[in-house]
């Protein structure tokens, strides 16, 4: 059975432009499409409907930074050729879409350890290396010695690839990677309490 991006928003309780935002993120494996439509298959939609939230009361800190991303988009910057996420980037461009430059408390995230990337509501990519950051004329700040500890290709199944030789790193991006992360912030960046989450 497939299902329209319509109703599989529908399925997810989420808006069509949230889902429409894995999609465009090649995330989703098996689409086809019926004229302009996209069809996504309902098993595609009951993986994400059923995935785990991210255990984030395994790590050691009181709060984790979140960064919340939107679809890989091109820009003319000098040090990157795209900001935000798509599982078609390779780790290089990925890091350099993903590691700055964002309006935040820089402290705050180095404070955490990790930065999980969300993509629509779930974790799409894992940076850890936060510890020394930059800060440009506009206030936005960077993290230069940022890694990429894994990433996802597929939300589905999910299918992740560890891109760190780190084995803390790649704890990390086991515990994160491919599950739900629910945050609130009218930026880039949220700030989410690991106490009390849902396992």
């Amino acid at each position: 059975m497939l299902l329209t991006t319509g109703q599989a928003a529908e399925e997810l309780g989420c808006a069509v432009t949230t889902f429409r935002r894995l999609v465009q993120a090649d995330l989703l494996p098996g689409l086809s499409r019926r004229g302009v439509r996209v069809m996504i298959p309902l098993p595609v939609v009951q993986a994400l409907s059923t995935r785990q939230c991210a255990a984030v009361n395994q790590l050691d800190v009181d709060e984790i930074a979140v960064l919340r991303v939107d679809t890989a988009q091109p820009t003319d910057e000098p040090d990157r050729d795209w900001i935000g996420f798509a599982a078609a980037l390779g780790p290089d461009d990925l890091l350099k879409a993903l590691r700055g430059w964002w309006r935040c408390d820089a402290a705050s995230v180095a404070a955490g350890g990790v930065l999980p990337v969300t993509l629509s509501g779930y974790v799409v990519a894992v940076l850890t290396g936060l510890e020394r950051w930059e800060k440009n004329s506009e206030g936005r700040h960077a993290f230069p010695d940022a890694r990429l500890a894994g990433y996802v290709t597929d939300l589905a199944t999910p299918q992740i690839t560890l891109t760190s030789s780190q084995g803390g790193d790649r704890r990390l991006a086991e515990l994160l990677l491919g599950t739900r992360l629910a945050s609130h912030s009218g930026g880039a960046i949220a700030y989410v309490p690991t106490t009390n989450a849902a396992a």
